[in-house]
């Protein structure tokens, strides 16, 4: 819970008006599922120079080797291609001998990296009892090694992918369905072409899907891409573990490169793996009519297999995170669970990206990525106030004394933008506007701003400029209206500050000796108003 508060006869400060906190809104069990790096003690640093000088050369020639015989059969791929597309399936001749090339070729490769033994539990069901398996938790280029113990199914693969040489052959030759993320009809026609494979009732072979759509650290499972759960088939879902001492094939975007990952897994003496079939998750109506929530109820089942957590992170708060990288911020500064974000709030990656630029800002002169209460102060050219601190205390969602760009963003949502009426301008406008004369001059906004924090040495002319954009002198309503709607903090401040100053002339009607430790009802407000119509959106 979080509310205003009001100073005591003993220095501490009490809440006055409870404000409701969203338990879906709260931070994740895993902050930051994208970050991952490998702790080498003293003992493995000593293996890998000893394994580079011995095993790694033996390993590269066999890579190098098996690569030589690997080049004429990926011209039978390229052959199948150019012969049949994607437009149908292979024939069951030609499907049966790709099928056995790729998975010879495919487990000498893994086995020479030093994926030795390969454990699978349970059974692969039939594309026609399952279409579609479903791998989560997607954590690694080497989850490849999926595909030879499902028996080289059809995947979903990046466009980018058909174009390295030798991989790319070996690609098509399982008919692939190519997603380019520059192509902005790229989704919809791989859900047309999943759904049209899905229910073809076995004449396409099987596909694999990764739903989570990036790699991740394996501590949680974040959300599933819909694409596999909407032609509403049964899916099998499919879990992959790596049970080693030491951790050298995790791939996160906060990580060693996938060059460096290859060169520690080279120098492993073995890297285990553990290939998972769960049972096939047959859909009800319910699910069938609603890809998410199928999704959502497959990746709990599969995380409750895995004992892992759920988390609302995607590929966006990836995207995010780059761009944090780019505004000098850290980059975990960009995460904020979009998928949850974006559908309690009603928010688009682009308004989300806007206001990671205005965030970094303001964060711009800490250290941390994060808004402590001196800068909140600075950005809005005010001193620390009490209605100041009542508003940073709202925006600070779990009361550290910071402000995160994930608690920034919910905080201008559910918080400022109810308030940033126009009812609530205009009477802001109309309390600045002393002589009602229809503009707010410089004296005028001084006068009424200096009394609200008691501060008559008061500087607000660099506020008032940054208003005052035409250097008239004097603000009209329109535009005081028009500043107020791209400023909506203001407007939070404003409310709080009236809500503080009734509470306080209620306080001054009733009895001087009135125990103010207990709680006390107090007179409706702007601010009760507009902060539960927004803070109590449907879970």
């Amino acid at each position: 819970m979080s509310s205003l508060s009001w100073p005591l006869r003993d220095g501490r400060w009490r809440r006055v008006f409870p404000v409701a906190r969203q338990s879906s809104l709260y931070q994740p069990t895993v902050l930051n599922p994208f970050i991952y790096q490998v702790r080498l003690g003293f003992t493995d640093k000593l293996r890998i120079v000893l394994a580079s000088i011995t095993l790694l050369p033996l390993r590269v020639v066999c890579i190098f080797v098996l690569a030589i015989f690997a080049w004429p059969c990926s011209l039978f791929g390229r052959l199948c291609h150019y012969t049949y597309g994607n437009r149908e399936p292979f024939p069951s001749w030609n499907r049966r001998v790709s099928q056995v090339m790729l998975k010879v070729l495919g487990r000498a490769f893994f086995f020479c990296v030093g994926f030795i033994q390969i454990k699978v539990k349970g059974k692969r069901a039939e594309a026609t009892e399952a279409p579609i398996l479903v791998v989560a938790p997607h954590s690694t280029f080497f989850d490849a090694i999926v595909n030879i113990v499902a028996d080289i199914p059809s995947i979903v693969s990046r466009a980018e992918n058909a174009d390295v040489p030798l991989l790319g052959p070996f690609l098509h030759s399982v008919q692939p369905i190519l997603v380019s993320r520059n192509d902005t009809d790229s989704r919809k026609h791989t859900i047309e072409e999943i759904t049209k494979r899905a229910t073809s009732k076995g004449k396409w072979p099987q596909l694999m899907i990764f739903p989570e759509g990036t790699c991740t650290n394996r501590a949680c499972l974040i959300t599933f891409k819909s694409g596999a759960f909407i032609p509403g088939v049964p899916v099998q879902p499919v879990l992959i573990r790596y049970p080693n001492r030491l951790d050298t094939i995790t791939w996160t975007w906060q990580g060693h490169a996938a060059s460096m990952l290859t060169y520690l897994t080279l120098c492993q003496p073995c890297t285990n793996v553990e290939v998972e079939f769960l049972p096939v998750y047959v859909p009800n109506a319910e699910e069938r009519s609603d890809p998410f929530l199928y999704a959502n109820r497959v990746r709990s089942t599969m995380a409750t297999e895995l004992d892992v957590p759920m988390t609302d992170h995607t590929f966006e708060d990836c995207r995010l995170m780059i761009s944090a990288g780019e505004l000098t911020l850290p980059m975990e500064a960009g995460l904020v669970e979009f998928t949850k974000i974006s559908r309690k709030l009603n928010l688009k990656w682009d308004n989300v990206r806007k206001q990671l630029d205005c965030f970094a800002t303001i964060a711009s002169k800490s250290k941390g990525g994060r808004i402590g209460i001196e800068e909140f102060a600075d950005h809005l050219k005010l001193p620390i106030s009490p209605p100041l601190r009542e508003v940073f205390a709202l925006f600070d969602r779990n009361g550290d004394g910071t402000i995160d760009f994930r608690e920034y963003v919910i905080g201008l949502v559910i918080l400022c933008s109810p308030a940033n009426t126009e009812e609530t301008v205009r009477f802001a406008f109309q309390m600045f506007d002393i002589d009602e004369d229809g503009y707010i001059t410089e004296d005028e906004f001084s006068s009424l701003l200096r009394s609200a924090f008691s501060l008559h040495d008061l500087d607000v002319s660099q506020l008032f400029k940054t208003i005052d954009l035409n250097g008239h002198g004097k603000i009209s309503y329109e535009t005081f209206r028009e500043f107020a709607m791209t400023h909506p903090e203001y407007a939070k401040l404003f409310t709080t500050y009236l809500d503080l100053q009734r509470y306080k002339a209620w306080q001054s009607i009733t009895d001087d000796d009135v125990d103010l430790e207990k709680p006390q009802k107090v007179a409706p407000s702007i601010c009760e108003d507009s902060c539960e119509s927004s803070d109590k959106k449907e879970d």
